[in-house]
């Protein structure tokens, strides 16, 4: 069953209004018919099951049928900060990271990240990375919108201690000599106690020296930790999606 992401605004008792490029999608891609039926999300850990009723030449009009709640969402919330990669390889991750189960994506400008923005075309690629980020929800059959955050400059002490304010453990990928694997590091926690993590990935290089003492005078509640993600050398867009799929697996949700 084809899923739609509806804004609350556009749900009123049992009625849904659908417009935009998702009446687009209903009526001119899928052909979509009265009678037939989709699943509506919210985003509020319910699904509705929607029977289309009345189609106009912008709008379509649905009824809610049955309301579930939504099994894909993981129960605790991994947020990912990538350096972003060379080629719109960032795009990449935004799909798989998706699908697999991210909460938010964190765009990170590091000293050796080659891909600069200026403010203009940042918030161009914004645009284009939430709705990448909608696409791929809707094909894993998402809950939620994972959404896409402003970028954030490493190097920027407030917008450190800011991104650092909200995670039970902070996660920063970076090989040396005492950095933890992700079971090691998680295995220092009650499981039943952490909600929210962060994990950041540097870009091709990995993240300098000073960035590493930012992340580490950020540390106020001592829960940043160092880790590496085994022998080989992975690149940064695959590192993402690796730590990302290890952590939710280590909390169970991938099979774990």
């Amino acid at each position: 069953m084809h899923r739609f992401f509806v804004k609350d605004e556009y749900i009123e008792n049992d009625v849904v209004e659908i417009s935009g490029e998702d009446f687009n999608h209903i009526s001119n891609s899928l052909r979509l018919q009265p009678g037939d039926e989709i699943i509506v999300s919210p985003g509020n850990s319910y699904d509705y099951i929607v029977e289309l009723k009345d189609f106009n030449d912008k709008t379509v009009i649905g009824r809610i049928i049955n309301k579930e709640v939504n099994q894909t969402e993981p129960e605790i919330n991994v947020d990912l900060g990538q350096a972003i990669p060379k080629n719109r390889n960032i795009e990449l991750v935004i799909q798989k990271g998706t699908e697999i189960g991210v909460n938010k994506i964190i765009p990170l400008d590091t000293e050796r990240t080659i891909v600069k923005l200026s403010k203009s075309k940042e918030k161009r690629r914004l645009k284009r990375w939430q709705k990448i980020s909608k696409e791929a929800a809707k094909q894993s059959q998402r809950g939620q919108i994972p959404n896409i955050k402003n970028i954030v400059n490493v190097n920027n002490k407030k917008e450190i201690d800011k991104l650092f304010s909200n995670y039970d453990i902070i996660l920063v990928l970076y090989a040396k000599d005492d950095s933890y694997s992700i079971k090691q590091a998680l295995k220092q926690y009650k499981y039943e106690n952490i909600k929210n993590i962060l994990v950041l990935i540097g870009p091709e290089g990995g993240f300098a020296k000073q960035e590493i003492i930012m992340f580490e005078k950020a540390n106020k509640n001592n829960n940043v930790k160092t880790i590496n993600l085994g022998t080989r050398i992975l690149r940064t867009e695959t590192a993402g999606l690796v730590a990302l799929s290890s952590i939710l697996y280590e909390f169970g949700d991938l099979g774990g």
